[in-house]
């Protein structure tokens, strides 16, 4: 006689939990890469057979998304992608700068030599990424390199909210490296934060980082003014009406 055994509640508990975390990844690599565009709906049903799942591991993934600022709920509408203002990833840059000085006096203080090669190794291949004009990869190589840079001070709060406002951030599609001029002026100001470190003077490290967030802040509020100005022009203007009834 066959006698057919129900999982350990624990066993499927861990399978439940690892097929959510997989989910999780795989939405957020779609979101992060603009393959889910900010605003764009998530929809149970395509996604649930996109990704080879039921819609339980999918609806804790979609929870899982909320919390880390990636997606929002709206009753009765469903589960989108979040599209950040403006005004929105200007606080983030400030915060961010704020963390980032902190990052540059701590890393001036505490990096090693083998820290300082690894870094200086991956903004030299930042600036191979300039001579190629390889804007895709010169943006993969400025997010790995301040996030290396967060990782090596050594506090692991930091590190996850820094994660996450960099994620955030990233739903906000403007990016001024879209503009290839940028990459050099971007590159050498990276190349400056590394000799800031390397100095050994928390003051000049702490306020490279956050000249450069700065900057990056004021070069995104232009982008949009810019962005913003180009779409209004674009926009045809509305005829009087009497020249309409004409």
């Amino acid at each position: 006689m066959n006698v057919t055994v129900a999982p350990h509640p624990t066993i499927t508990l861990l399978q439940t939990s690892s097929l959510t975390s997989v989910v999780q990844g795989e939405l957020e690599r779609m979101i992060l890469s603009g393959e889910l565009a900010p605003g764009a709906k998530l929809t149970e049903v395509a996604l649930a057979a996109r990704l080879g799942v039921s819609r339980g591991p999918l609806r804790e993934a979609f929870r899982m998304l909320e919390e880390a600022g990636l997606v929002r709920t709206e009753k009765n509408r469903g589960v989108f992608v979040r599209d950040i203002p403006i005004d929105e990833a200007v606080e983030i840059f400030d915060l961010r700068a704020a963390m980032d000085e902190l990052v540059g006096r701590r890393l001036a203080e505490h990096i090693t030599a083998p820290q300082l090669k690894e870094v200086r190794g991956l903004v030299e291949q930042m600036e191979a990424a300039v001579k190629a004009k390889d804007t895709y990869h010169y943006h993969l190589l400025n997010l790995k390199f301040h996030d290396r840079l967060v990782e090596l001070a050594g506090n692991s709060k930091l590190t996850a909210i820094y994660r996450k406002l960099i994620k955030e951030l990233s739903l906000f599609r403007r990016l001024n490296l879209a503009d290839g001029w940028l990459m050099p002026i971007s590159a050498g100001e990276h190349r400056g934060i590394v000799k800031a470190i390397a100095s050994g003077d928390p003051d000049a490290a702490g306020k490279a980082m956050f000249d450069h967030v700065i900057e990056s802040k004021e070069r995104t509020i232009k982008n949009n003014l810019r962005q913003q100005a180009q779409a209004d022009a674009a926009t045809p203007a509305a005829k009087p009406r009497a020249l309409e009834r004409a």
